[in-house]
């Protein structure tokens, strides 16, 4: 499990470290970690030029630090420094006893240093950093995107917002992020996540209160643990039975999407209600049909309502007043009435992207898009549900608390249509083994991601393609 901790959370176990270190001795090995993650980068130290960007704050030290290390190895290093007179002044005297060189943003030789570098290291603007760069950075940031060199962020890229993903104005562009201690919410959420480029994280003795997370994401052994397995003493009841009401004269497909992704989700039967039953039975006989609604198709562990659904109110109405978990997609969102889905005593589960979500918000959709993990914990708090808010990284928020789970496992291959169809029935299904609400949404999340990778390999894929994939997912995370 990855878990990322907020800048107070992580500046209290700094601060909890340092009163038990020699001074200095944390930065020291910050910079040992920054130094040896630009040398493989780099592939060859010597001879390589590299610029280190600086700002006044631990940033700018830890850069000027990890510069002295690359300088000493025969790399030539230049400090660009963006506040001359704030510079962390060991780290300074540091890299100019290796043979470092210094300059100021000012300068006008800087853009050609800048231009012609291998290798430029961010130590900008630190963790605590609100907004977007100020100009003198941004005019830097607007260079760097123009050179061929290599980008390292030093624990997260200038100008994004760590705790809440947010990217407020200008920021700098990672090709690496090293990031110390912890993962900072930043690093993983979107749009701040495709800023950081590829994460790696550093240690250096920290120890955050794991209860302090409010972040998570998922790996293969967590989800692993949580796949629900038959027994010997299984049958198709007791492996539970899921209803899908979906589905409609116009959008026949989306029933039978959500049915494929229901069949490969780990509950023993399949009950489709609805007008589609013809093209469900042709695609997949084994499914149980029934046209007679959804209070009447028979015993299920839960409900999936929505896909392709139409004007049909009612029989959203039908599902949410049953006494099991129900996962509400699609038309299902538009069609529920936010009452009837807050006085639930079962769990419900919510699948929106960021345009549902921002009409279910009222809400313009480059506002959630812009504030992800703000618009997935108010939703759910609205609606008081556990929200899977599709998108680059899907977020699983619960209202009753928690860590937000973050799943970045899917590709863009997956924004296709029916792809969300296909999840919706996966994670009805998981529902209806018994997995708690927010557990279903994010393993529902992480194998459909990685079955859009195995369909896709880089090249277009169609929703069926999808859901023919979670059983080669479902054997890679078991294996």
């Amino acid at each position: 499990m990855r878990t990322a901790y907020s800048v107070e959370t992580v500046r209290a176990a700094e601060r909890a470290l340092m009163a038990r270190l020699p001074e200095g001795a944390l930065m020291q090995r910050a910079a040992a970690g920054l130094a040896a993650a630009c040398a493989e980068l780099l592939g060859r130290v010597y001879g390589s030029r590299v610029v280190l960007l600086v700002g006044s704050g631990d940033n700018g030290g830890d850069a000027l630090y990890a510069g002295a290390r690359l300088a000493r190895r025969g790399a030539g290093v230049t400090a660009v420094l963006l506040t001359p007179g704030r510079a962390h002044a060991g780290g300074l005297a540091a890299l100019r006893r290796a043979g470092g060189t210094v300059a100021t943003a000012d300068s006008a030789a800087v853009d050609e240093l800048v231009l012609r570098a291998d290798l430029v290291v961010d130590g900008i603007v630190g963790i605590g950093g609100k907004g977007g760069l100020r100009p003198d950075a941004e005019r830097l940031a607007g260079v760097v995107a123009r050179s061929r060199a290599a980008v390292v962020a030093v624990d997260l890229p200038s100008g994004v917002d760590a705790d809440t993903g947010e990217v407020r104005g200008a920021a700098l562009r990672a090709d690496l992020t090293v990031t110390f201690g912890a993962y900072k919410p930043g690093l993983l959420v979107d749009p701040a996540r495709e800023y950081a480029g590829v994460v790696r994280l550093v240690g250096i003795g920290l120890e955050p209160p794991p209860a302090d997370a409010v972040l998570e994401a998922l790996q293969h052994a967590d989800v692993a643990r949580l796949l629900p397995l038959p027994t010997g003493e299984s049958d198709k009841y007791r492996r539970g039975v899921v209803g899908i009401a979906a589905g409609s004269a116009r959008y026949p497909g989306a029933a039978v999407l959500a049915v494929s992704g229901a069949l490969r989700g780990g509950a023993g039967a399949v009950r489709y209600v609805g007008p589609a039953g013809d093209a469900v039975i042709a695609r997949f006989p084994e499914t149980l049909v029934s046209d007679a609604g959804p209070a009447k198709a028979g015993r299920v562990q839960a409900w999936v309502v929505g896909p392709g659904a139409g004007d049909d109110a009612a029989a959203v109405a039908e599902v949410l007043e049953a006494d099991v978990p129900v996962l509400l997609d699609a038309d299902g969102l538009r069609l529920a009435d936010r009452d009837a889905v807050r006085r639930r005593t079962s769990p419900t589960l919510m699948t929106p992207h960021a345009g549902e979500a921002a009409a279910l918000l009222g809400v313009r959709r480059e506002e959630v898009e812009a504030a992800r993990l703000a618009a997935v914990r108010e939703l759910a708090a609205v609606y008081r549900a556990t929200v899977l808010l599709k998108g680059s990284t899907t977020l699983v928020a619960d209202f009753a608390g928690g860590p937000v789970r973050v799943n970045a496992t899917g590709t863009p291959w997956l924004a296709t249509a029916g792809s969300g169809d296909v999840l919706s029935g996966l994670a009805g299904s998981l529902l209806a083994a018994g997995l708690r609400a927010p557990d279903a949404g994010s393993v529902a999340a992480y194998l459909h991601g990685l079955a859009g990778r195995f369909a896709a390999q880089g090249a277009p894929t169609g929703a069926h393609d999808v859901a023919s994939h979670i059983p080669r997912a479902w054997r890679d995370v078991r294996g």
